[in-house]
């Protein structure tokens, strides 16, 4: 059921012809239930597609075109609202058992996207303690390779000749008796 459900204006919605072979009647009958019965129908509850908005529809569910015998006017679009009204407009038992199941579909479609986004954020979250630890290791690795050319450098410089300091026993010292 959930594959039946749209994004179209940024609201979830099941189009009319979708929603008519559901409920087992005619397109042309749901919608002419509909305008029988307008003000139970605000444009919050149903909205009609554009032609851009339509045309994205039918690449998206390979609908037929209006050209072969297929739709002659743009689609209807049914909210979730929408679709709960429906069922006092069609009061088949068909059309009851239907909506029950749609608006189950609609309460899991918001689940999924609540558990979306607290993994988007834990996901975020670990995204930005990765790049700070990405950010230490990477100056602890650039002062490791500077002490490495440090000692590098050290290890190249000749060998300092030193004086020792104190007293030296030496051999004509020790044949004074």
């Amino acid at each position: 059921m959930e594959n039946l459900i749209h994004v179209i204006r940024q609201q979830k919605v099941m189009l009319d012809s979708t929603l008519a072979g559901l409920y087992g009647v005619q397109t042309k009958a749901l919608n002419l239930a509909v305008r029988r019965n307008l003000t139970r129908f605000p444009e919050d509850f149903v909205f009609q597609l554009d032609e851009k908005e339509s045309e994205n529809l039918r690449l998206q569910i390979e609908t037929s075109s209006g050209a072969w015998g297929g739709r002659r006017y743009q689609p209807y679009a049914f909210t979730e609202q929408g679709v709960a009204m429906l069922s006092s407009v069609l009061r088949s038992e068909r059309a009851v058992q239907m909506n029950v199941a749609i608006m189950r579909a609609f309460v899991r479609m918001r689940r999924i996207v609540a558990t979306n986004k607290e993994m988007g954020a834990r996901i975020e979250k670990l995204q930005k303690s990765h790049a700070q630890t990405a950010s230490v290791i990477e100056m602890l690795v650039h002062d490791i390779d500077q002490i490495e050319r440090d000692l590098q450098e050290l290890k190249a410089l000749p060998p300092v000749s030193r004086k020792k300091i104190g007293f030296h026993l030496t051999e004509s010292a020790g044949s004074r008796k």
